[in-house]
Formats: C-alpha cells, sequence, structure tokens
C-alpha cells in the first residue's frame, strides 16, 4: 500500500480559508485539514508526484506570512491500526 507524504505546518488563522481553498482548487496536490484548532497546526497529507507543487505553493505562502514552520514528517497514519 502506498502512503502520501505527510506535512504539518501553523496557518495565520486569518489566512486559514484562503489556504484551503487554494488547496483544494487544484485537484490532487494535497489534502489538508485541520489537526490544532487552537493553535491552528495543520496537516497535509501529499502524492509523492505532486511534491513539488505543493512545496512551490508552501513556498510562495511562507514568503508572505501566512504559513510557518512547514515540516516533512513520518505519515502518522502509516503506523497506526486500522
Amino acid at each position: 500500500m502506498n502512503y502520501c507524504l505527510y506535512y504539518q505546518a501553523h496557518v495565520v488563522p486569518v489566512h486559514c480559508w484562503f489556504l484551503t481553498a487554494t488547496l483544494r482548487s487544484h485537484e490532487h496536490i494535497s489534502f489538508d485539514r485541520t489537526m490544532d484548532v487552537e493553535n491552528s497546526i495543520f496537516e497535509f497529507f501529499v502524492p509523492e508526484a505532486t511534491e513539488k507543487y505543493f512545496l512551490d505553493v508552501m513556498r510562495y505562502y511562507q514568503e508572505y506570512g501566512m504559513v510557518k514552520d512547514l515540516q516533512k514528517l513520518p505519515n502518522r497514519l502509516k503506523d497506526s491500526p486500522l
């Protein structure tokens, strides 16, 4: 079974809607969801084939201060029980 690459980042709360809308307007770049609402931490599941595009978009958002602390981590679902 193939698993997506996994990223987490802090998204400035006022920009959450914009980030989510733009990522979802481009199909299959990533799947995002809020992992920690209080701290505005998002998680992103990124297919390996779209990682370059995802990182390009995230770099752009980081330059404008919308996204902070982007981290590539082990996929948290990979080793969890079904």
